[in-house]
């Protein structure tokens, strides 16, 4: 059974950083896409980043590129969003996802879902 586990989120002042880890288990993940989400209040969940498992080639919303960056460690079956000069709209609910298909940006193309972790940008 897969499981998606995250961390590192938390209360940050504007301007500064957080890295979001997501610990995935319950099988080999060769073959599949890699993804963050968010959802703020009231707001739909949006794509953020996503990263193909075996190839490492990633993809970014535009709004955020160059600020928040996406990777993965094969080995330990982790993956990362390195986020630098946050803003209070960053301010969301995290979450980490698994994909078998080609599509990496919408919710409906991801199987599996963490629980998520909370970022609160305070300005």
């Amino acid at each position: 059974q897969v499981q998606l586990v995250e961390s590192g989120g938390g209360l940050v002042q504007a301007g500064g950083s957080l890295r979001l880890s997501c610990a995935a288990s319950g099988r080999t993940f060769s073959g599949y896409t890699m993804g963050w989400f968010r959802q703020a209040p009231g707001k739909e969940r949006e794509f953020v980043a996503a990263v193909r498992w075996d190839s490492g080639l990633s993809y970014h919303t535009d709004s955020m590129k160059g600020r928040f960056t996406i990777s993965r460690d094969n080995a330990k079956n982790m993956m990362y969003l390195q986020m630098n000069s946050l803003k209070p709209e960053d301010t969301a609910v995290y979450y980490c996802a698994a994909s078998v298909s080609w599509n990496y940006s919408t919710t409906e193309a991801y199987a599996y879902w963490g629980q998520g972790t909370q970022v609160t940008v305070s300005s």
